[in-house]
């Protein structure tokens, strides 16, 4: 990250923050003693910034053009969802996921597990990973991913997944997002069926792997413009250890795919260890 300017702590910054990732410029603000300071992701967009930097100062129109005729929050929400498309189709499937669910009930459930599921005499059976993918339902080695099973577990996936998704797709395209999404996703569900489970789902497996992925890329190559709270992966990587002891299971917490969090987590680090080292190379 290169150091750009520093503002008061009482200066408004939220129209020029806005501003830059409406024009995709990779920045950061961190709050220093002194004040704000405004931090470059990519020297190559320097002279864009302080273009834009300028006719800030000046009290001049710094959002894009089509961003003047929205307005309000959902102006907002459209743009963010125009800048990170990967991530907004995978919340929004996600939610109709979980709408189909409470409609319709447990066949929806059975039409996204990773193997299919059915009743016979009386007790459920589950078919081969095998048979189903050579019958053409390639489609159950990532749906479990979208199943989820109560609104807390729904809210949970879906903040983190747009937090750091976002971020990826901001800084590195959404061809990189739906990489991190198909690998990550397919491999924290094939580690979880490894265990021999069945009935399991949803999007943390993922969020796990953007974690390893976001806080790999923020400390190998900080110039890449990541960021994560220290204090957050400290929090998601307890929270991940908490579920796999027997305390969660007495506080209510037993069902928690573990071997999902766990793949997707390594799946992450791997991807991040990757890029990070391309991107330390190249800068």
């Amino acid at each position: 990250m290169y150091r750009i300017m520093l503002f008061p702590h009482e200066t408004d910054t939220s129209e020029l923050r806005r501003a830059l990732w409406a024009h995709r410029i990779g920045h950061r603000f961190t709050e220093e003693t002194e004040g704000q300071v405004l931090w470059l992701a990519n020297p190559d967009q320097h002279d864009a910034l302080m273009q834009l930097l300028t006719r800030w100062q000046r009290g001049e129109r710094v959002m894009p053009e089509r961003r003047k005729r929205s307005s309000g929050t959902g102006g907002s929400l459209a743009v963010a969802f125009r800048q990170a498309p990967v991530t907004a189709a995978a919340l929004g499937i996600s939610l109709l996921v979980f709408a189909l669910m409470y409609l319709l009930g447990d066949i929806v459930v059975a039409m996204l597990t990773i193997v299919p599921v059915g009743i016979v005499n009386g007790s459920l059976a589950f078919g081969s990973l095998t048979d189903s993918i050579s019958s053409g339902q390639v489609w159950r080695l990532l749906s479990p991913a979208f199943i989820h099973f109560g609104w807390m577990h729904l809210i949970f996936n879906m903040m983190w997944l747009w937090y750091f998704g976002r971020q990826v797709e901001t800084l590195q395209g959404s061809g990189r997002m739906l990489m991190i999404l198909l690998v990550a996703g397919i491999g924290a569900n094939l580690a979880q069926y490894a265990t021999g489970t069945v009935l399991f789902g949803g999007m943390s497996g993922v969020d796990f792997a953007l974690l390893g992925y976001v806080w790999l890329m923020s400390r190998r190559a900080p110039h890449s413009g990541f960021f994560v709270p220290q204090m957050l992966v400290v929090f998601m990587l307890g929270w991940m250890v908490f579920t796999m002891t027997d305390m969660a299971a007495a506080v209510g917490f037993g069902n928690v795919a573990n071997e999902a969090h766990l793949g997707g987590l390594v799946v992450g680090l791997a991807l991040g260890w990757y890029y990070s080292g391309r991107a330390r190379h190249l800068h």
